[in-house]
């Protein structure tokens, strides 16, 4: 049932099953993070949950997203542990980054959410939303390429199950789909047992405390500009998903502030930067299940899991084709729904400007130019939200043109203009 673009509460032991569905269309993405850069991939799920469940009480709990590893924060990590040879240094770094969101959202909130919303007409989220879910597909098919014949039991079966059947089951697709296609890996021997067997029970995060020092604050600082950007992108997506105005309520200023206060707090354990999940969004909109508590459930299933090492194995052992199935449906869905956006809002792409505007955002945003502006790097959608504000304040509307009609009696017997 939808009650305004958002489904009614769930509770019980489907609460559980969505919540975990969710928890597993993140985990993958949030734990390469920390792999990539040398944190703590337990931290990481800890940070998490706690700046989901921080996100959610800033914003009153109404918008269904879950936060976690912000892939922007990759490389400058990378940096500051190559310059200070400590990665607390670049915590540090991160700690100050977050708060610089809360100046954003002073900005915001000064400006006014019918200003910024201005800078978005449809065919700019439009090409937004089609450029979030394209640019990360080609990390659903790296995946998936891993063994295209298991990814294709994942795709078979979670079509089959989001349209095929009714109910509950009708809204556990992806977890449906993982959980088929990692039976039939293990049947295969496609699986990693001995990690699972390995695995002590349980294990403690290893928080670590942030150092600071100007150079590394210098060097994460200006990633925010790009990622203030991506919150746009994601935040817009979202209330596509949901049918609802979140710039409105709670307000773009309160999402922004959630989103830099946990990426703040991941930052002071040892974690890397947060950042609003397309993964989730998908799930959103495969499943229609819009309950915000379901992400919070989602995130104190990431909170438990930074505490139980065997469950986190389990989940380590899942083929990368399984999640690479999944991912390729998800990041569709999300494509999908920005051509949505613009159907519904009735854009005419015969219309130069918004032929031109939508052109452009697609070819830079997905074709992976980048623009480095000294430290500061935009690509993907960040780069493709500043291409279309600039090009929808720039270029100037075209009037249509019609052909002149002849004077009135010039017409001949059957209504038509004469030849020639």
């Amino acid at each position: 049932m939808r009650l305004e673009g958002v489904t009614t509460k769930v509770t019980g032991w489907k609460w559980l099953v969505l919540s975990l569905q969710h928890f597993i269309a993140m985990f993958g993405a949030t734990v390469l993070v920390p792999l990539l850069t040398g944190l703590d991939p337990l931290v990481a799920l800890l940070t998490a949950g706690l700046g989901t469940l921080l996100f959610h009480f800033i914003t009153g709990g109404i918008v269904p997203v879950f936060l976690g590893s912000s892939f922007a924060f990759i490389a400058p990590i990378l940096l500051v542990k190559e310059k200070y040879g400590d990665l607390a240094y670049a915590t540090g770094g991160i700690v100050v980054a977050g708060l610089f969101y809360a100046l954003y959202a002073l900005i915001v909130k000064i400006i006014g959410p019918e200003k910024v919303q201005k800078l978005f007409p449809p065919i700019v989220t439009g090409s937004m939303i089609v450029v979030i879910g394209l640019t990360l597909s080609p990390v659903a098919i790296n995946m998936a390429s891993k063994d295209w014949l298991l990814a294709l039991v994942v795709i078979v079966t979670v079509v089959v199950v989001a349209t095929m059947t009714k109910g509950f089951f009708s809204m556990i697709p992806v977890i449906t789909g993982v959980v088929v296609g990692y039976l039939v890996a293990l049947a295969t021997g496609k699986v990693n047992t001995a990690l699972i067997a390995e695995t002590p029970t349980f294990s403690v995060p290893k928080i670590m405390l942030p150092k600071f020092d100007y150079g590394a604050i210098f060097v994460m600082v200006p990633v925010t500009l790009a990622t203030f950007m991506e919150h746009l992108g994601d935040i817009t997506t979202n209330g596509a998903v949901v049918g609802r105005n979140f710039f409105e309520n709670p307000g773009l200023h309160r999402t922004l502030l959630g989103d830099g206060l946990a990426t703040s707090l991941a930052g002071l354990l040892g974690g890397p930067a947060n950042t609003t999940y397309s993964e989730n969004t998908g799930v959103l909109a495969l499943t229609r299940v819009y309950d915000p508590s379901v992400l919070r459930g989602a995130a104190l299933v990431a909170i438990l899991s930074a505490f139980i090492a065997k469950f986190g194995a389990v989940l380590r052992t899942i083929p990368e084709a399984v999640m690479g199935g999944v991912s390729l449906i998800l990041f569709g869905m999300i494509a999908s729904i920005g051509v949505r956006t613009m159907v519904n809002a009735r854009v005419d792409l015969s219309k130069p400007k918004s032929l031109v505007i939508a052109s452009l955002m697609l070819t830079l945003g997905i074709g992976g130019a980048v623009l480095n502006l000294g430290r500061v790097e935009f690509k993907g959608i960040s780069l493709a939200a500043i291409v279309g504000i600039l090009a929808n304040f720039l270029i100037p509307e075209k009037e249509a043109t019609t052909l002149p009609l002849k004077e009135e009696g010039s017409l001949n017997p059957k209504g038509e203009h004469p030849a020639g």
